[in-house]
């Protein structure tokens, strides 16, 4: 059974969410405010977190970092917030996914679910795992985790799919739309500046130089391609 933190100030739109999560056998907390979502976030070890931004003492942006800071739990951002620079920077935050109220609960619940999944391990498709290993940095894809220079890099439950994909095809462009499918479900299609962020922050934390990648290489129009 999956565990769930609501962190929204309208308790209408809390009690609603409570009622269909627990409808559906996920435990659910709550929190009306940044401080608490921060306290039970650590106290409870949620494995999904669903987020508003606008909260009555902290900015959700800050909550979305004191989160990141400790842990890979998929963040689902729900708010008002709908330029896309709002959405950008929540994902640049760390976020997972951002959803815009007023929301269907069908579709809330189908990204909830392919976040979830997004961070359980998946199996390779020949059964085996093993380490991938280039000039700058090494994949464990076994263990989920990201060596470089000596240490464990930190990666996002997204970043580290999103890696994985990549990793998987080494050598072979992965288009768009496959990315955005296999990484956040079929739904998606034109969220191409989800890519844009992902691929920025690998690059940040992999790439010895971000602004000159040579194991992230872009397809003008077309995907992505990792090279070893």
């Amino acid at each position: 059974m999956h565990r769930v933190l609501v962190v929204d100030d309208e308790p209408q739109l809390v009690r609603a969410l409570v009622i269909n999560l627990k409808a559906r056998k996920y435990e659910v907390d709550s929190a009306p405010d940044g401080a608490t979502a921060l306290r039970l976030a650590a106290e409870r070890h949620p494995d999904v977190v669903i987020l508003d931004l606008g909260l009555p003492d902290i900015d959700g942006l800050d909550v979305i970092r004191g989160i990141r800071g400790w842990t890979r739990t998929p963040i689902l951002v729900l708010s008002a917030r709908q330029t896309s620079d709002e959405k950008v920077e929540a994902l640049d935050a760390g976020a997972d996914d951002y959803v815009t109220k007023p929301f269907g609960m069908d579709e809330l619940l189908a990204r909830l679910r392919a976040a979830v999944r997004r961070a359980e391990p998946a199996a390779s498709p020949g059964g085996e795992e093993g380490t991938v290993e280039t000039g700058d940095f090494a994949v464990d894809l076994a263990a989920k985790k990201v060596h470089k220079d000596g240490r464990d890099v930190r990666l996002t439950p997204t970043e580290w799919h999103l890696l994985e994909v990549l990793v998987r095809n080494t050598g072979r462009l992965v288009s768009q739309k496959q990315l955005l499918k296999e990484v956040w479900g079929p739904s998606y299609g034109t969220e191409t500046n989800y890519l844009r962020v992902y691929m920025a922050q690998l690059r940040r934390k992999l790439e010895r130089d971000p602004s000159h990648p040579v194991h992230f290489v872009t397809e003008p129009g077309m995907g992505y391609r990792f090279e070893r």
